[in-house]
């Protein structure tokens, strides 16, 4: 009797130590498991959920699901026209192949220090290829249209003139590839060497570029050099519709005292005729009392003119000086 107590305490400890030891495991959402046995990737869970292992001979290893963040350390990186730049890079990776994750990284920490050296290289051999306007900007589209979009000049008809004249005067550096491409760039090269850990890199992003000490004022320079060409583009299309405007003006006012002359004209010609009609009109009435007249008005605008008389014996004076007045 007492011997078969034993048996069954014995028993109810062993099954007491393999419930303790834990034969059943809880997968949560976002995770994948595997399962190893001295040293032996015997299984791989990816779905959620309660689990079963060996006890005391299988370990469970757990890994994230989902997309995880990789943030570098800046660098000093040379373009390729040997100007030094500060460059900051983040990335999204994740584990798409936990078999060989576990075998050739292990854990997250080391899969970290692979991506150091794998991404940092790329950044650097990508930045290094390429001139520094390429890592700067994505286009120069934003250089153009920028240029146009600070000077307003109300004319919907001028400004695609305004736009053509500053960007011909403008001499923009021309960007061939820009920074998406360089990204496109470092993930190709990425790619071609992460998947033999077991990783996918999504995306690389460089998040910060800043200029190093001894580039920063070639860099100011060269903005100075930009802004005096547009306000130079601003100042030959002003100048441009300056003459346009005074153009026009001078056009508008010779064409305005033209018709005012001949409109004057006509009017002094009308005058003259009618003025003729009446003079013949008078003449033909009394032309002894018209010339009377005449020779009244004549003398009223040339008499008061002469400074001394020598003679009065004058035809032009018989209205004066005759006796009989005629």
């Amino acid at each position: 009797m007492k011997k078969s107590l034993i048996i069954v305490a014995a028993i109810a400890v062993v099954i007491a130590g393999i419930f303790i030891a834990g034969p059943f495991f809880i997968l949560n959402e976002g995770e994948e498991a595997v399962v190893v046995r001295f040293g032996k990737i015997m299984k791989v869970y990816e779905d959620a959920g309660l689990k079963f292992r060996s006890p005391f001979v299988d370990d469970v290893i757990k890994y994230p699901k989902k997309l995880l963040s990789w943030d570098g350390e800046k660098q000093r990186i040379p373009t390729k026209e040997n100007q030094f730049i500060w460059v900051d890079t983040t990335a999204r990776w994740r584990i798409s192949d936990p078999i060989k994750f576990y075998e050739s990284v292990g854990s997250l920490e080391s899969a970290y220090g692979r991506l150091d050296d794998v991404i940092d290289s790329a950044v650097r051999t990508v930045i290094s290829s390429n001139y520094l306007r390429e890592a700067v900007r994505n286009s120069d589209e934003i250089m153009k249209s920028g240029a146009i979009e600070t000077f307003q000049t109300g004319e919907s008809e001028g400004s695609s003139s305004l736009e053509e004249l500053t960007i011909s005067q403008t001499q923009f550096e021309k960007i061939e590839k820009g920074r998406k491409v360089l990204s496109d760039e470092m993930i190709k090269i990425v790619a071609s060497i992460v998947p033999e850990y077991g990783i996918e890199v999504l995306d690389i992003i460089p998040r910060q570029i800043k200029y190093s000490e001894e580039l920063t004022d070639s860099v100011y320079q060269r903005m100075i050099k930009e802004r005096n060409q547009i306000a130079q583009a601003f100042r030959s299309y002003g100048e441009g519709k300056k003459a346009e405007w005074l153009g026009k003006l001078e056009n508008e006012q010779r064409s305005i005292l033209s018709s005012a002359y001949a409109k004057s004209e006509t009017l002094k010609g009308k005058a003259d005729a009618e003025a003729t009609k009446i003079f013949a009109d008078a003449y033909g009435r009394d032309p002894s009392f018209f010339e009377f007249w005449k020779a009244m008005e004549s003398y009223k605008a040339t008499v008061p003119n002469f400074k001394k008389t020598l003679s009065t014996g004058m035809e032009y004076f018989k209205y004066l000086y005759s006796p009989t007045g005629r």
